[in-house]
């Protein structure tokens, strides 16, 4: 089968992790992977992100599949009812939220700069090495520790379905994949 360009874009999920490593203010590039996937559900009406473009998708099918880091076990049933993942689409959304309120405080001066990554919504884990002060506003800082810590939570969650389960797991509850999803059926009853 021949290979597409949009058969790599696992490279940008794996670059995306690393820089922010190094340098948090890259996680500002996380952007694209929460607004194209709506952007295409709203205007394609399809789940055309996750289905094609989405690299954490494909990252965890290639350590899955090909590396065979996965028990390949079919996932739970109660982790694909839709009250769990409607649930989860919430908890993230709140999640999400507080990050953005956190964001606000340090832009506002209410609230110092936290330089921690935030694991599975719970462990702050010190993260000072990837932020050396910008031009920007400390809230750009904050916004992007943020934005990491949901991203790495993300993958940390996705890492360990895939391990349990099969390799894209995660796809099943992912927040993004279940927007997308109310979006397209909104759009189809109309």
């Amino acid at each position: 089968m021949k290979k597409r360009w949009y058969d790599y874009l696992w490279i940008f999920s794996l670059t995306y992790l690393i820089l922010g490593f190094f340098n948090i203010l890259s996680a500002w590039l996380g952007l694209i992977c929460f607004f194209v996937p709506l952007i295409i559900s709203l205007t394609k009406g399809t789940k055309g992100y996750c289905n094609r473009y989405c690299g954490r998708g494909q990252l965890f099918g290639l350590l899955g599949g090909r590396f065979g880091l996965s028990r390949k076990k079919d996932i739970p049933g109660w982790m694909k009812h839709k009250w769990f993942r409607y649930g989860f689409l919430i908890f993230f959304f709140v999640m999400f939220f507080l990050m953005l309120w956190n964001t606000y405080l340090v832009f506002s001066g209410i609230q110092n700069l936290q330089q921690v990554v935030t694991l599975l919504w719970t462990f702050k884990v010190p993260w000072q090495w990837a932020y050396h002060g910008t031009l920007f506003h400390a809230g750009t800082a904050q916004f992007a520790f943020g934005f990491y810590s949901v991203m790495l939570t993300s993958t940390v969650l996705g890492l360990l379905t895939m391990i349990l389960f099969k390799p894209r797991s995660w796809c099943v509850y992912c927040p993004m994949g279940t927007m997308t999803q109310l979006i397209c059926k909104a759009k189809s009853q109309h």
